[in-house]
């Protein structure tokens, strides 16, 4: 009897893509793929999502410093059947998952929203307490 609940397969999607970034971010750091861009770059693999199925892994990055952003994104797009098959050697899965990169937006909206929070206007309210302060 199958005892697969939506709870065991969430937990079982962030394995998997815990896996699967831990194995991308030390192919990356060895250097492992012939590419000028990425030999020049620090890339960070900050997040990977799996599909529900896990054929599909949405892999988020961040450049060092968010330098050469589209660069970085376009040489590891480029790479892509490399770094699958390096996953799928390494992973033990059914199916090979499709690597899909992206850009890693999530530092730039914190960024913005402590420029929000520091605004005068914004923190003025956060002060609370007493209007007479």
């Amino acid at each position: 009897m199958k005892t697969d609940t939506t709870e065991t397969r969430s937990v079982r999607l962030l394995r998997v893509g815990e896996q699967v970034r831990h194995i991308l971010s030390e192919i990356l750091a060895r250097g492992d793929v012939h590419d000028e861009t990425l030999a020049r770059h620090l890339v960070s693999v900050t997040e990977v999502r799996m599909s529900p199925d896990l054929r599909h892994a949405t892999v988020f990055v961040k450049p060092l410093l968010g330098k050469d952003e589209t660069e970085v994104l376009k040489a590891l797009r480029t790479n892509t059947a490399y770094l699958q098959r390096e996953v799928a050697t390494r992973v033990k899965m059914k199916y090979a998952a499709k690597l899909k990169f992206l850009a890693d937006e999530s530092f730039d909206e914190g960024s913005h929203i402590d420029a929000l929070l520091r605004a005068p206007k914004v923190a003025q309210d956060l002060g609370g307490g007493d209007p007479s302060e």
